[in-house]
């Protein structure tokens, strides 16, 4: 099953690396380090411009790091981002890609904003998982590390599927014990997409929200003003909300959910 679901920050390599051209990145933060996809494109893009990249994870297998240890540029941070993001200095761009819930987006953007403004830097920042199914529906990775206030319902069986807002009983997709789904998809603090634009109506200033709607959906979130905000906004035009990107992810998902379904039979089949 993993094998049919393509779904790596990485596959956005080609915009991920003209992006950080385009304002000339070099100090980078990655939130949920994922060896072997991102995390090497975006060491090899820190190196190439005398920076350093910083990876917070609080639990990176271990090939991961064995693999920072031979990389003097890197650094591991093994502790919840919301710990540690106050502590990153002259950050030019940002990595989201760890827990998929308002809570944890919308806290860490509030942080990162506040770094960006005590070091002079302008806000750039790139979000996974900002179209379905974590667009406007949390997921959580660790439930009681969320403010019981902050966090929806939710349910480790359910699953995920396209155009239902509730989850689909023991279908769809789902975490299989690993994650679970917030119960109802839609309303206030609920989503990654929902945390972003929370954000941006408070922020006090101009920020400008790419969206590439393919592989769960890229975010680019910048400052309006940044000097090099024109030059990355003709960048990523061409893909901003693009609707042949967005039909084909859909067709892409609704193939997998398909393929799901079909296995869900079959594993009854051979239970009965």
């Amino acid at each position: 099953m993993a094998d049919l679901l393509i779904h790596s920050m990485a596959e956005f390599a080609p915009i991920i690396a003209g992006a950080l051209q385009v304002t000339e990145a070099a100090n980078i933060v990655e939130i949920g380090a994922e060896f072997g996809g991102t995390t090497p494109l975006l060491a090899a893009q820190a190196a190439e411009r005398g920076g350093t990249l910083t990876s917070i994870d609080p639990s990176p297998k271990n090939e991961f790091i064995t693999w920072v240890a031979a990389n003097p540029h890197v650094r591991h941070l093994a502790s919840p981002s919301l710990d540690v993001i106050a502590g990153c200095e002259q950050v030019d761009a940002w990595f989201i890609d760890g827990d998929h819930n308002w809570y944890t987006v919308y806290h860490e953007l509030k942080e990162i904003d506040e770094v960006c403004r005590r070091d002079g830097k302008p806000m750039l920042v790139f979000l996974h998982d900002v179209a379905w199914p974590c667009g406007r529906r949390d997921s959580y990775y660790a439930p009681d590390r969320i403010p019981p206030e902050f966090r929806q319902p939710y349910d480790y069986e359910g699953g995920t599927v396209l155009d239902r807002t509730q989850l689909l009983p023991g279908g769809g997709f789902r975490g299989m014990g690993q994650f679970a789904w917030a119960t109802t998809e839609g309303g206030p603090r609920n989503g990654v997409l929902t945390a972003v634009e929370d954000f941006m109506s408070e922020a006090g200033r101009e920020m400008a929200l790419a969206q590439v709607p393919a592989v769960f959906g890229l975010g680019i979130l910048f400052d309006h003003a940044a000097p090099w905000a024109e030059s990355l906004g003709r960048f990523v035009l061409p893909w901003h909300r693009n609707p042949l990107l967005a039909s084909l992810e859909r067709n892409r998902l609704a193939n997998y959910l398909r393929v799901i379904e079909l296995q869900d039979s079959a594993a009854l089949k051979v239970a009965a």
